[in-house]
């Protein structure tokens, strides 16, 4: 501790200078902690999507349609536990700007468990007895402040009987979603009334979510869907919501290469700049290093104090980066839905901070160490 007053005047005795580096560092820091939070958090999502729940679709895309006729010997397969028709359209409230995603979804049975929707029992009921309720996203609900009873024109792109446009449902609750891309303005509708009130389309829908009764099961049950509908005219492509996760995920680009890559050459010119900084300030304190050596302190107490004034810059300008990286991941959660940033990588982030103090400030410490007292006076 009798060695803290000498460590703090070492750092400050060029503020500009101790400035310059603490931001440096920091900045370094904030976009490690961001960019390996994102790579972190991403892949822990993707690893959270449910392996148990299948979208069926068509072979061509999400979005061509499937003959509703198709349920029941989907559900027949051995190792389906729900079966659940789904037909995705968009609409508009009161703006052009102001899109919603319409999900037409059955309410039969435990319809919840082929979804990652989570709605109380109570607003399941009350969506399951109302032919035109709805279910709206809470965020979705905050923001246009839909509370229930309230009755919300929408201007749908469905061409509905009538060839009407507008769309009115009445609000039964609300749910939230857990799905790595359920971002997002949507409700949920009830499909019987939706199939009804279209002209065009009727009987088909765009997938059909099955959940499986073990998630090991999934791929063999996938398997046996699309062999049940292969080279007919409805051709199946089933894929586990972990799947669709990862090629999301994997049509981003090399994510781990890409990240592996910016933090890399940051830390590297953070280490050239840091190196740079301690050998300028060694040469500046020669007379005051060998004054030290004339008190008394040997090359291992000056070898250590330099160290030490290093560890100290670079360890607490690091945690202020890393800092600032926590307190950005709740505005990045709005793009990512459930992004967070473990604490492994602040760790991480910590213990390279660490070594880069030490490497940076091993060969300016080494020399200080390494100064004869006569030289370095005689100089002066």
């Amino acid at each position: 501790m009798r060695f803290l007053p000498l460590i703090w005047s070492g750092i400050w005795r060029k503020p500009g200078r101790t400035i310059l580096m603490f931001l440096q560092i920091s900045v370094a820091f904030a976009l490690f902690g961001v960019l390996q939070g994102l790579k972190t958090g991403v892949e822990h999502l993707v690893a959270a999507a449910r392996a148990d729940l299948l979208i069926v679709h068509t072979r061509a895309n999400l979005f061509s349609p499937l003959p509703l006729g198709l349920l029941e010997r989907i559900k027949s397969v051995p190792g389906v536990k729900m079966v659940v028709p789904v037909e995705l359209s968009g609409a508009t409230y009161q703006k052009p700007d102001q899109q919603l995603g319409i999900v037409a979804v059955s309410t039969e049975g435990d319809w919840l468990s082929a979804f990652t929707f989570m709605v109380t029992p109570e607003h399941a009921a009350a969506l399951r007895n109302t032919r035109t309720g709805a279910l709206i996203l809470e965020a979705t609900a905050k923001k246009y402040g839909w509370k229930i009873g309230d009755h919300i024109p929408l201007m749908t792109r469905t061409v509905l009987l009538g060839a009407s446009a507008a769309w009115e449902f009445e609000v039964a609750g609300t749910f939230s979603d857990s799905d790595i891309g359920g971002g997002g303005d949507k409700i949920l509708i009830n499909f019987s009334y939706y199939n009804e009130a279209r002209q065009a389309g009727k009987n088909t829908v765009n997938h059909f979510n099955v959940a499986v009764t073990d998630p090991k099961l999934a791929v063999s049950v996938a398997d046996e869907i699309d062999r049940r509908f292969a080279n007919s005219s409805n051709e199946t492509k089933s894929e586990s919501l972990r799947e669709l996760a990862q090629l999301e995920l994997q049509s981003i680009g090399d994510l781990n290469f890409l990240i592996r890559a910016i933090v890399g050459a940051v830390l590297v010119a953070l280490l050239f700049a840091t190196s740079t900084m301690m050998m300028q300030s060694i040469r500046e304190r020669t007379a005051e290093l060998a004054v030290l050596k004339t008190l008394g302190f040997t090359d291992r107490a000056v070898f250590l104090l330099i160290l030490a004034e290093a560890v100290v810059v670079c360890v607490v300008a690091a945690a202020c980066g890393l800092a600032l990286a926590l307190f950005a991941f709740p505005f990045a959660a709005r793009f990512i839905s459930g992004l967070s940033m473990p604490l492994v990588v602040v760790e991480i982030g910590l213990a390279s901070a660490l070594l880069v103090a030490l490497v940076s400030a091993g060969v300016p410490a080494i020399l200080a160490a390494r100064l004869r007292i006569t030289e370095a006076l005689a100089s002066r």
